[in-house]
């Protein structure tokens, strides 16, 4: 009878974190301090409005959101019950995890002996549950025996012959070579690493996602990232069916850094994802290190800032890299420099607005409260400050996405 309570706990537990990975954006601090104060089971009750989080509740996440320098009026829980609102009708966690079995696939939470280890450094921060597609049952290599190869999407052939080489030399190292699956230095590292072929059972290649892992993205990378699901791992803590977002992106980038002790920036413009990821692991007290480039190359200003700033270490070869990692068993569209992107200066409701907006077709308000994870108010206010910073239009009652300056 105790095995069946203890089953039954078990699946209320993942079936919960798979509800909340849906309702809740990465790095909602407020859904991860209710989950702190309660539990999974009881968050996803109050955060769907089955019972009311009472007046010790609210002070526990207020005090867990202070101790992180969390305070702001996003902060609040009332505010974050009325963003979490409109995505409750869309829950369905049992059809998520069916959905990952029936691709082959897994989802794993905090309380499963899979879960990395690693994680536990980003604290509350960390991801509700990760959806896993391949790799062994085992998990995913410690974070010693882990390292991150990123940068640029438009890579130069430069980029992409030092990030083969790298990537090479590192799987041959027993070493598992990590990054976001996109174009660019990220293909090419997960190519090389694939190509090198790992030895026992080192996972070659681990590509973290920003969206669901029903659907490959960027789609021109399909038959890439089909084969990492088939001979090395797929990541992601958003559920199947999530679209990639900037912010989805942006915190994507974290859990590379987290995975690993180094985080490599191979080639990287002055405003480049691959420095977000770079300062992720700073934050971590995860090792960096930067590969040099031609100061004639604007990929490589990126790499130079990180080495002029100190923040990063100076690579040029795996050996150097293995050195850093110690002991082992012995991205978003680029900027140039000086030119301001559409998000600079957004707040985190107002980017996730900005987020959901289509391009193309156009969407009413109440569609983007769900699709941003925001309350009505929430979105109606942020849509007259996006339409006032010229990123936004309303065409017959809906709303679209514009680009500023035509």
């Amino acid at each position: 009878m105790t095995t069946i309570r203890q089953e039954t706990k078990a699946l209320d537990l993942r079936t919960s974190r798979a509800a909340l990975s849906r309702l809740m954006e990465p790095s909602d601090m407020v859904g991860m301090a209710l989950i702190e104060s309660v539990g999974p089971i009881d968050a996803l009750r109050i955060a769907t409005g089955q019972i009311k989080a009472g007046s010790r509740t609210s002070q526990d996440v207020a005090m867990i959101l202070e101790a992180q320098g969390t305070i702001s009026k996003r902060s609040s829980l009332g505010e974050a019950l009325k963003r979490w609102a409109p995505r409750t009708a869309d829950l369905a966690p049992d059809r998520d995890i069916a959905t990952m079995q029936r691709l082959g696939g897994r989802i794993w939470t905090p309380e499963d002996n899979e879960w990395p280890e690693a994680l536990l450094d980003l604290g509350i921060a960390q991801p509700i549950c990760l959806w896993v597609r391949g790799g062994p049952s085992s998990g995913v290599p410690v974070e010693s025996r882990s390292v991150a190869l990123v940068g640029s999407r438009d890579s130069t052939n430069y980029g992409n012959s030092v990030t083969g080489d790298l990537a090479a030399g590192l799987v041959q190292r027993g070493i598992c070579v990590v990054s976001g699956g996109a174009y660019g230095i990220d293909a090419q590292a997960h190519r090389a690493a694939l190509s090198t072929g790992a030895t026992g059972d080192v996972i070659p290649t681990i590509a973290v996602s920003a969206c669901g892992l029903d659907r490959y993205y960027p789609a021109g990378n399909e038959d890439l990232l089909r084969t990492i699901g088939q001979q090395g791992m797929l990541i992601a803590e958003v559920p199947p069916g999530s679209s990639p977002t900037r912010w989805r992106f942006l915190q994507r980038n974290r859990l590379i850094a987290a995975l690993c002790s180094v985080t490599v920036v191979v080639e990287a413009r002055w405003r480049s994802g691959a420095l977000n990821t770079a300062h992720h692991a700073a934050d971590l007290s995860r090792e960096v290190a930067a590969v040099p480039g031609s100061v004639h190359s604007a990929n490589s200003a990126g790499c130079h800032r990180l080495l002029r700033e100190g923040s990063a270490v100076c690579v040029t070869d795996a050996a150097e890299i293995a050195e850093l990692a110690g002991p082992i068993g012995q991205s978003l569209a680029h900027e140039p420099a000086g030119r301001a992107a559409d998000h600079d200066g957004l707040n985190l409701e107002d980017l996730l607005l900005l987020d959901a907006l289509p391009v193309k077709s156009s969407a009413t308000s109440e569609k983007l409260a769900g699709v941003a994870g925001l309350s009505q108010t929430a979105v109606l206010a942020g849509l007259g400050r996006l339409q006032l910073a010229g990123l936004a239009e309303s065409i017959g009652g809906s709303w679209r996405r514009r680009k500023p300056h035509g």
